[in-house]
C-alpha cells in the first residue's frame, strides 16, 4: 500500500515552530511543506503557481492537502481554476483549516489576488474547519465556503485562528480528519 503523502499548505507569515502543520512534519517525512515564493506579501498567482508546481512534479498520488488560512484559498483557488485531470487525479483530499474571508476587517492588506474566493465544488474530498471565534474568517463565512465547496464541516467552538496561538499542540483531531480524507 502507498503511504499519502501530504503537502502542508501555510497561511499568511508561514507556520512557525508552535503551529500544527510544524509539528506534523517534524514527526511525519511524509508531510513536505509548499515554500511559497513569499510569505509576508502572497500573490494569489504566484502560490497557485508553486503548488502547481509542486504537483506535477509529485509522484502519482495519493496526495493531500493540509492547508491552514491562506494556504485554503490557495489550495481551492489552484484546484478549480489551474490545475489540470492528470494533477487533480494525484489529490485524495483536503483538510482546509481556518478559510479567512478576504472581505473581512482583518485580512492582511499585502496579500493580492484573493478578492474573490472561487466558491464552486471540489474535484476531491474536503474538511472545513472553523472556530466560532476566529478574527480572520466567521463561522458563517466558513459554512458558505463548506456548502459551495462540498466539502464536510467540522466547528470545533472558540479556537480562535486555529494556529499555535489556539493552544492544540500537535492537535491530534486534526490529524485524524486528515486520515480520514485518504483512509
Amino acid at each position: 500500500m502507498t503511504q499519502t503523502k501530504t503537502y502542508v499548505l501555510p497561511g499568511y507569515g508561514n507556520s512557525g515552530l508552535g503551529h500544527w502543520q510544524t509539528q506534523w512534519e517534524a514527526r511525519d517525512p511524509s508531510f513536505v511543506r509548499v515554500a511559497m515564493p513569499d510569505w509576508e506579501r502572497p500573490v494569489q498567482e504566484a502560490w497557485c503557481e508553486t503548488l502547481d508546481a509542486t504537483v506535477a512534479t509529485a509522484p502519482r498520488g495519493p496526495l493531500c492537502f493540509a492547508a491552514h488560512s491562506l494556504g485554503c484559498l490557495t489550495a481551492v483557488y489552484w484546484a478549480l481554476r489551474c490545475a489540470d485531470a492528470v494533477q487533480l487525479d494525484k489529490i485524495a483530499g483536503a483538510l482546509l483549516v481556518a478559510p479567512p474571508d478576504p472581505r473581512g476587517p482583518a485580512f492582511p492588506l499585502d496579500a493580492s489576488g484573493y478578492e474573490d474566493v472561487a466558491l464552486a465544488p471540489l474535484p476531491f474530498p474536503s474538511i472545513v474547519v472553523a472556530s466560532s471565534d476566529d478574527p480572520y474568517g466567521s463561522l458563517d463565512f466558513a459554512q458558505r465556503c463548506a456548502r459551495a465547496w462540498g466539502s464536510r464541516l467540522i466547528e470545533i467552538g472558540p479556537r480562535g485562528h486555529i494556529n499555535a496561538d489556539s493552544g492544540l499542540g500537535e492537535w491530534e483531531e486534526g490529524r485524524r480528519l486528515l486520515a480520514s480524507l485518504s483512509a
